[in-house]
């Protein structure tokens, strides 16, 4: 396999200046710190997060967790335990009762508060990040020289190594086909109050056995032998399985139904074909989702902005031989009803997760509970994924914010973890929740001797992209001859950490 010659290239901008938290609407409440990424490998991204980040386009940042209003919690869900709950079955049931006879509900599910599991308040980029966006262009052009470099190797042996590539194999355009993906569902009759002068219900399955019972007695009594002795022991009826994901999202449909859904894995790039084709349709379905949906202005869902928020990444394609068939990186994951778009999930693959972006959806599709629906594909496909990479067993649901009653829906999807903001272990959310009621910020980690394992040591080893040269920040500091931005970068590393800051470049003007 070849090196791996691709390398993650940022620009740090801090994080001292309050501004509009799109949670609680403070005006000056939510902080966090930023930075431009220019390109990003798959693995520094999973490591990032894995410490607090996210990102939002190019742009990654991290709030300030004991200083923001609404402090903002990572949180995955161990995808191969995941069990559906009773309103996750009744999400998968009314899309399948829709798609068989083509019966919608007459209201959206109350057990649905939000329209995406990952719908939240995109963070507000500082103006600096549009000069970088500028500059993006001639650092790719520096990343390509750099990753020519023979030095660079050298520079790179003492840093963490990077996420592994290799050939490109086939792309599954197609992630599952409409047919055979629903099934109907039985009506229940209305519950009406129990008669107090009826006995109490038995179980059937009480009343077969007595009456098989009843049957032997009476056999015996007529032939004087144990019907048991003289005839084959009966065969045991096996225990009823518990229905899986996948069972309720696999059952077969009738032979005539009423509409076709289709769900398409679609890499993020216009070198793909499908992604190409269907991008118009994309754009539209975007502006109409948030015009409708969040009420914004037709000019705060341009195209440039759809692009800018959901089409520019950071993220490589990168491919493993032990890594899954589609690859890492970033991709949309469009829904079809009868040959239209009607919902577009925008997860990346990384080398442990499925982390799910963002979802819009048509308007007209809103009673269909397209946000938990989306969410239950997204753990199934993880779990779909994981059979080809088995380190693959996660599902990043983004924030998880304790504070915003509409958010705490995320924390259904089970069992689910938080990440400690203070030493990065992650946490069964039970005992976070139980802790966040008292409290908007808490440290989760109840060890009080437990630190973060990959806390900065030496800020002297991080790494930086200074005048077309990779070389740690002792070396770019020498050269300058007593740095100014000394704490600047020692904030930077310290929120990567000591692995990330020697591997990750800091670019330096």
């Amino acid at each position: 396999m070849a090196a791996n010659k691709s390398f993650t290239i940022v620009e740090y901008f801090g994080g001292d200046d309050g501004y509009r938290c799109g949670y609680c609407k403070n005006e000056k409440g939510n902080f966090s710190h930023g930075m431009w990424s220019h390109t990003m490998t798959v693995q520094d991204y999973q490591d990032l997060i894995d410490r607090g980040w996210r990102r939002s386009g190019k742009y990654v940042y991290k709030p300030i967790m004991n200083k923001t209003c609404c402090p903002q919690y990572t949180i995955r869900c161990h995808a191969l335990k995941f069990q559906p709950s009773k309103s996750h079955k009744k999400s998968l049931k009314k899309m399948n009762k829709f798609i068989s006879n083509g019966e919608l509900p007459k209201g959206q599910d109350d057990a649905e508060p939000m329209d995406s599991v990952c719908e939240e308040a995109r963070p507000q980029e500082p103006s600096i990040a549009c000069h970088a966006e500028v500059k993006c262009a001639a650092i790719t052009d520096i990343q390509k020289e750099v990753s020519e470099c023979p030095t660079v190797t050298e520079v790179q042996k003492e840093a963490a190594d990077a996420a592994p590539s290799g050939p490109e194999t086939t792309k599954n355009d197609l992630m599952s086909a409409g047919d055979g993906r629903t099934a109907t569902s039985t009506k229940a009759g209305a519950v009406m109050g129990a008669d107090p002068s009826r006995p109490p219900c038995r179980k059937a399955k009480e009343l077969r056995k007595e009456r098989r019972l009843q049957k032997e007695q009476m056999r015996q009594n007529t032939d004087g032998v144990s019907s048991i002795v003289s005839s084959t022991p009966p065969t045991p009826t096996p225990a009823s399985k518990t229905k899986t994901l996948e069972d309720f999202i696999d059952e077969s449909l009738p032979d005539k139904s009423s509409h076709c859904l289709e769900v398409r894995l679609v890499p993020v790039s216009f070198e793909d074909p499908q992604f190409a084709a269907s991008y118009e349709q994309s754009v539209a379905l975007y502006a109409c989702y948030q015009m409708a949906i969040h009420g914004d202005d037709p000019s705060d869902c341009s195209e440039s902005q759809f692009r800018r928020f959901l089409c520019d990444s950071p993220l490589e394609a990168e491919y493993s031989p032990d890594g899954p068939e589609v690859g890492y990186g970033s991709f949309h994951q469009q829904y079809w009803l009868d040959g239209r778009l009607v919902a577009v999930g925008v997860i990346d693959i990384l080398p442990t997760c499925v982390s799910s972006v963002y979802l819009y959806y048509h308007p007209d599709s809103a009673s269909l509970s397209l946000g938990s629906y989306s969410a239950l594909r997204e753990i199934a496909f993880t779990r779909q994924l994981q059979k080809q990479s088995p380190k693959l067993s996660y599902y990043y649901l983004g924030f998880y914010i304790h504070s915003c009653p509409k958010m705490r829906y995320k924390g259904q999807y089970r069992p689910a973890e938080l990440l400690c903001p203070e030493t990065f272990a992650w946490v069964a959310i039970e005992r976070c929740i139980l802790q966040l009621e008292n409290t908007h910020y808490a440290r989760f980690n109840q060890d009080p001797d437990a630190g973060d394992a990959r806390a900065l040591k030496d800020v002297g080893r991080a790494m930086v992209l200074y005048r077309r040269a990779v070389m740690p920040y002792a070396a770019y500091s020498r050269k300058r001859k007593g740095s100014s931005d000394e704490t600047e970068v020692q904030q930077y590393a310290g929120l990567l950490g000591q692995d990330s800051a020697e591997r990750i470049l800091l670019y330096r003007a």
